[in-house]
C-alpha cells in the first residue's frame, strides 16, 4: 500500500500557473496507476491525469490536455503542473493510486490523499 500527501494548492488568477506535489510513501516501487483527480462543488470526481509506474505512460483528460502536465521524477514524488488555469479548474485536487500495471482515466482508486484546494478566480 501507499500513503499520499498533496501540497501546493492555492488561489490564483485565470491564465496563471500552479504546481501541485504529491509525496508518496510506503510501497513506492510497486505497480500502480497513479494520478490526479479533482472534484468541484456539485460535480462528480474527475480523473484529470494518470501515469503507469510500470510503463511511465501518461494520460490526460480532454478538459486539461495541453495545459496540465503530470511528471514523476522520482518514485516518491508526483507533480501536476497546471498552466493557463481557468475558473473551471477550481476544485479540490487529489493524488491517488490504483493497484495494477494498467492505467486509464477511470475514476476508481485504492489509495487517496487528503486533497488540496485550487481556486481560480479574478
Amino acid at each position: 500500500q501507499v500513503q499520499l500527501v498533496e501540497s501546493g494548492g492555492d488561489s490564483v488568477q485565470p491564465g496563471l500557473s500552479l504546481r501541485l506535489s504529491c509525496a508518496v510513501t510506503g510501497d513506492i516501487f510497486g505497480s500502480y496507476c497513479m494520478g490526479w483527480f479533482r472534484q468541484a462543488p456539485g460535480k462528480e470526481r474527475e480523473k484529470v491525469a494518470g501515469v503507469s509506474t510500470v510503463t511511465g505512460r501518461t494520460l490526460y483528460a480532454a478538459s486539461v490536455k495541453g495545459r496540465f502536465a503530470l511528471s514523476r521524477p522520482r518514485a516518491d514524488t508526483l507533480y501536476l503542473d497546471m498552466n493557463n488555469l481557468k475558473p473551471d479548474d477550481t476544485a479540490i485536487y487529489y493524488c491517488a493510486a490504483r493497484v495494477g500495471s494498467a492505467c486509464d482515466l477511470l475514476p476508481g482508486a485504492d489509495y487517496w490523499g487528503q486533497g488540496t484546494q485550487v481556486t481560480v478566480s479574478s
